[in-house]
């Protein structure tokens, strides 16, 4: 991996999904029955999280977090036709006039983490849950800092890479999103 240059990356897991047996079911944009969608309380938590990372008014909810500049969410393709993790972003993108990168599918998460870590500006990459562990290891260089597992119940995190430009390394913080009932305060523990 080249020199790092992104100031922040903050990685999210797309929002929540259908049951692996429905009900709730996954919509898409329109409203039609859709499984690779987000149910109706994953719509609401991507509104949300619009408001997260691009108050209207205020500051930041936490002094972690920054405006994103720059998108990802993976793309769909062979091994995965989820488009839960483009609907996740699509608020916030939409907000702040960015299209997000989907050129990277599930299974090229070590390329999407390199291609984010050399943007010239804060990172915003939204990815599924599994892959999320391989994402951090590459930006971190090492599989030790973060946790290995993201837990499949957890839609509610924000993992945190800040550049350390002295060092050229990326530090790391998990930030509860605190934006819908039954949110959790607690980190990922790992």
């Amino acid at each position: 991996m080249s020199t790092p240059t992104a100031p922040k990356i903050m990685v999210i897991r797309h929002a929540e999904k259908p049951a692996d047996t429905p009900p709730p079911q996954g919509v898409d944009i329109d409203g039609n029955a859709d499984d690779q969608s987000l149910i109706a309380l994953g719509w609401q938590r991507a509104g949300a999280l619009a408001c997260l990372f691009a108050p209207a008014r205020g500051p930041l909810q936490a002094e972690e977090l920054a405006t994103p500049q720059i998108v990802y969410a993976a793309g769909v393709g062979h091994h995965s036709d989820s488009l839960r993790p483009q609907e996740t972003v699509t608020p916030t993108a939409q907000k702040l006039g960015i299209t997000p990168n989907t050129q990277f599918l599930k299974g090229q998460e070590a390329e999407a983490a390199a291609a984010a870590t050399a943007e010239s500006g804060v990172v915003l990459l939204c990815w599924e849950h599994q892959g999320i562990p391989e994402i951090a290891n590459t930006i971190l260089g090492n599989d030790t800092t973060a946790p290995q597992e993201w837990q499949g119940d957890r839609f509610d995190l924000v993992w945190v890479f800040d550049l350390d430009a002295s060092t050229g390394t990326y530090g790391f913080t998990q930030v509860p999103q605190l934006l819908l009932q039954g949110d959790s305060p607690d980190p990922i523990s790992g």
